[in-house]
């Protein structure tokens, strides 16, 4: 049996490794669901004991009423449901038809959850006495009435999912979008108190997460926040409602998973903050059936590439003074393809690009493409200037395959940047960022590259000459020429002596 952990660093970590325990005794597309749905149950039913307690404690007999837990947006958990019946069901064979039994009854009470959760613990696949050491683990979270630990198995979804992510690959990268790159997003932003939040392809809802987060940290409470999303993948849309829930926000993904082009379930909406992470260069997006369109504002989207179907799809759905940061992949600053150039041109000529921030490669987990970030707002506060920031030399490598931001040098640094523009207040910085009127961008034929505008960081002088300089470098040069034939010199009589000539 696990020991008891608390809210520590590297507490998720523990977890992630003791639910590891399962692979190898499931199929690995099973997962996922199997530890998602673990961690949903137990904080669900953490959230519904601490209410429970409250209302016994005020003595006016609601503690079984669920209209006092859905006031405070908190589930009510039938008895069959809660993690006492769970536990003490740990290590008996029945243990993976009790959490199932628990999964059915928590959609029966609770409409938003309907064909939402996991119902595959019962499966002969599933080694019953390692499910019984995974409840185990769960069981013995300090789930203590701590602002922290309310939190506590948010962040341990958080970090499974972005291990889902690594493991899982090009896959993975359909339901999450690394943290720095939303952190990023959400900081310049700056999302507020009752405000509409949007995300066309939402993923697992990492932006909702952190719109949250933003919102907490600068006002000091939970700040209420309407959100709505989309989703195509019936899983990945699961994952996203199950994301909500652990986190106490309340989200209108519709009733099921739908194609956002082909079924906008959010027909009306005019949001405040969109936030999206679309699926890079989509082919056969359906443009073929969309060529009519409203949202195709600015030209028809070609019918190989969806990036300009997204942005345009967002453009409709912003409210008069709303913003938009989205992730693309770097061809949209510069594709003159099916038309693309010229509804990239429509678009900077409306007035609507604010900013683009062109980001390190090895963020992602699923593409090692590099990508940019823009932002589009309407209305913004500078009129006909757009801001350029090359961040690609920004992050540290985390491993040998991916990078991050760290949340003040980095993202902060970004986000900073885009304060200091829009309060007309900042100075560019060669190589870093710089500010561009419609009139620049216009005489670069309307490549929103920010290369071309923020140009090579200067060089400190060394005060070094610079004939002197040439003649020391060329010297270098000639002596590790020499060097380089001496060596090879000595690999040819090496290799001679065993018999073989070059």
């Amino acid at each position: 049996m696990a020991g008891k952990n608390t809210a520590n660093i590297g507490f998720e970590k523990q977890i992630w490794d003791a639910a590891c325990v399962l692979w190898g005794h499931i199929p690995a597309a099973d997962y996922r669901k199997v530890i998602v749905g673990l961690i949903f149950l137990r904080y669900i039913s953490s959230a519904f004991e601490r209410r429970y307690q409250e209302l016994v404690e005020e003595g006016d007999g609601f503690e079984d009423d669920p209209d006092a837990y859905e006031e405070e947006n908190i589930f009510f958990v039938p008895e069959n449901a809660r993690w006492s019946k769970i536990a003490s069901a740990a290590h008996t064979p029945e243990i993976g038809t009790v959490i199932d039994d628990a999964m059915r009854s928590l959609e029966a009470d609770n409409r938003k959850l309907k064909n939402v959760l996991p119902k595959n613990y019962a499966s002969p696949d599933l080694d019953k006495r390692v499910l019984g050491d995974v409840v185990d683990l769960f069981t013995n979270m300090d789930m203590g009435d701590t602002e922290e630990s309310k939190d506590l198995l948010g962040r341990t979804y958080e970090y499974c999912i972005a291990q889902f992510a690594a493991y899982e690959g090009v896959k993975g990268g359909e339901f999450y979008t690394p943290a720095s790159v939303v952190k990023t997003i959400v900081a310049v932003l700056k999302p507020f108190s009752n405000c509409r939040v949007y995300d066309p392809c939402c993923g697992s809802g990492g932006m909702f997460v952190q719109s949250a987060k933003f919102i907490q940290a600068h006002t000091g409470k939970r700040g209420t926040i309407a959100v709505y999303g989309q989703e195509s993948n019936a899983d990945t849309w699961k994952m996203a409602k199950m994301n909500m829930a652990i986190r106490g926000i309340d989200a209108d993904f519709g009733p099921y998973q739908a194609d956002t082009f082909f079924n906008d379930l959010h027909a009306t909406l005019k949001a405040d903050f969109i936030m999206a992470n679309p699926p890079f260069n989509l082919s056969n997006w359906g443009q073929e059936k969309l060529k009519e369109d409203k949202r195709w504002e600015y030209g028809i989207p070609p019918a190989g590439n969806a990036n300009y179907a997204w942005i345009q799809h967002m453009i409709h759905h912003l409210a008069p003074n709303g913003k938009i940061g989205l992730v693309l992949a770097n061809g949209a600053l510069s594709t003159q393809t099916g038309g693309e150039g010229e509804i990239r041109k429509r678009i900077i000529e409306d007035d609507l690009v604010e900013g683009i921030v062109a980001m390190p490669t090895q963020l992602f987990y699923s593409v090692t493409i590099p990508v940019t970030l823009w932002f589009i707002t309407k209305n913004k506060k500078q009129k006909g200037k757009t801001l350029f920031i090359d961040a690609r030399k920004m992050g540290f490598m985390v491993d040998r395959k991916h990078r991050d931001f760290d949340d003040e040098k980095d993202i902060q640094k970004i986000a900073d940047t885009f304060s200091a523009f829009q309060d007309g207040i900042l100075e560019d910085v060669k190589g870093f960022c710089a500010v561009a009127t419609l009139q620049d961008i216009a005489k670069q034929d309307y490549i929103l590259t920010p290369g071309r505008y923020v140009g090579i960081e200067e060089q400190e002088d060394d005060g070094e000459p610079f004939e002197e300089k040439m003649k020391r470098l060329t010297k270098e040069l000639s002596e590790m020429f020499a060097k380089s034939h001496e060596l090879e010199e000595e690999i040819r009589k090496k290799l001679g002596a065993i018999g073989y000539e070059i």
